[in-house]
């Protein structure tokens, strides 16, 4: 099930927010910090360009791929095959009404911009279009990449955008999830007028995005039915979904593939997990030092090899491993890894909102064990360092957090005096603190 979508204002593109919008961006150009009088989430997002952009100016969209490599990366996408329901419910209405629709993929790199020509025309000048990345981290505050780094709807009005080149558009942008897994596939996006921020069109935008997650259960639902395999239709453009497997904050594995969810006993799912980082393929052997704390032989690899593949032959197939070496026949994608290349390209509350707790917490298996160190490691540094009280908030929601006086007292220090949130973390650092002095509960005085 998809998050909730959010309530946001109607008034988006009134005189008086838009006056403050454009004094905030006065006061940044003068040396001076972000502006009170924005928006929350409009100040938070800001904040957050700013750790990427000197100043916004400098934030331009960027081409990622040629003509040709985009044609291949879209196709071969999950949302390749939602694109019907997009075109029906959205593409289609906006021809006429002054819109462009924009489907994006998770890391806000737009792979369809369609709608209104004279507008497409105008809106290719700022390089929104197909093949641009508009992520925070690349453009600032936008619709498309303000919503992935929330991971909920979003509507962003003139000047509260971050570059000032997207000062005369207004946008409406909702991310649209995997049913199954629930991890962010990518956005769908309407640009325009003001318009682009009305009440009703934010309701349409989200309308959509639920008819196309729906679209994909439908589809998995009826690949699951006795003979559904038998009768496989012609292949068509696009993936429905992307093979992946959830290893985060579980000790039993679980699949997506083929249609079809399956759990994996935990040494199922640290084979599958150690084949799923080497799509070059394993030995036997190899496997053996990876997966098993203790002396293994290449005998009891390959025995256990044999029930893993029993096991998801009996779901499909589409994951069943090959032999010599043994690799996986499609890429599948791992949420450890999707949280590690979020914090290598610095979008560290996008890995934040997909981590759901340590990598197979039971698990020895050397290879998994420094998985897990890294990834937990790497996101504690990157929240830490960013040092917002929502983002570190968040973070000490997880239960491996409960115990981290450091990133306690951090949050105790940013939080500011008046915060309704102040008290919980307050006693909460008192028990930390009492616990590591040894003594009694009492006051502690924290400015």
């Amino acid at each position: 099930m998809s998050p909730s979508r959010s309530t946001l204002p109607t008034d988006l593109s009134s005189e008086i927010l838009q006056r403050r919008a454009f004094a905030a961006h006065e006061a940044l150009g003068q040396g001076g910090g972000v502006d009170g009088n924005l928006r929350g989430l409009v100040e938070e997002s800001w904040l957050r360009s700013l750790t990427h952009l000197p100043n916004p100016s400098t934030a331009h969209a960027r081409l990622f791929c040629s003509e040709e490599d985009l044609e291949a990366y879209r196709q071969g996408h999950p949302l390749a095959a939602v694109m019907p329901v997009i075109d029906r419910l959205l593409v289609q209405p906006s021809l006429d009404a002054g819109m462009l629709v924009a489907v994006g993929d998770e890391n806000g790199r737009l792979l369809w911009v369609d709608g209104d020509r004279e507008l497409r025309r105008r809106a290719e000048g700022m390089l929104f279009m197909a093949g641009a990345d508009w992520s925070e981290e690349t453009v600032g505050t936008s619709a498309p990449g303000t919503a992935l780094a929330l991971r909920r709807s979003v509507q962003i009005a003139g000047a509260e955008h971050f570059s000032p080149q997207v000062h005369p558009w207004s946008c409406t942008a909702v991310p649209l999830h995997d049913p199954d897994s629930g991890t962010v596939l990518g956005v769908i996006d309407i640009t325009g007028t003001s318009d682009a921020v009305a009440t009703h069109t934010l309701a349409l935008v989200e309308a959509a995005v639920a008819a196309a997650e729906a679209h994909l259960s439908i589809h998995r639902l009826q690949s699951r039915l006795p003979g559904a395999r038998r009768r496989r239709p012609a292949p068509t453009p696009g993936t429905l979904y992307r093979n992946s497997l959830q290893i985060l904050g579980t000790d039993h594995g679980l699949v997506h593939a083929g249609g079809a969810s399956l759990e994996l006993s935990l040494r199922h799912a640290e084979l599958l997990t150690l084949l799923a980082l080497h799509p070059e393929g394993l030995t036997a052997d190899q496997l053996a030092v990876m997966a098993y704390p203790e002396d293994a032989s290449g005998t009891t690899v390959r025995a256990e090899m044999l029930r893993l593949r029993k096991v998801l032959a009996q779901h499909g197939g589409d994951m069943v491993p090959q032999s010599r070496p043994y690799r996986l026949p499609a890429e599948l994608v791992v949420d450890a890894v999707q949280v590690l290349s979020y914090l290598q390209r610095g979008a560290h509350r996008m890995a934040l909102g997909i981590y759901r707790g340590p990598v197979l917490p039971r698990s020895q298996a050397p290879a998994v064990v420094r998985l897990r160190n890294e990834v937990s490691a790497l996101l504690r540094d990157a929240v830490l360092t960013d040092g917002s009280p929502e983002t570190l908030l968040q973070y000490l929601l997880l239960t491996e957090a409960q115990d981290d006086v450091d990133a306690w007292r951090l949050a105790l220090r940013v939080l500011p005096r008046r915060s309704p949130r102040r008290a919980v973390v307050v006693t909460h650092v008192e028990r930390l603190e009492a616990e590591l002095t040894g003594t009694s509960t009492g006051r502690l005085k924290f400015s």
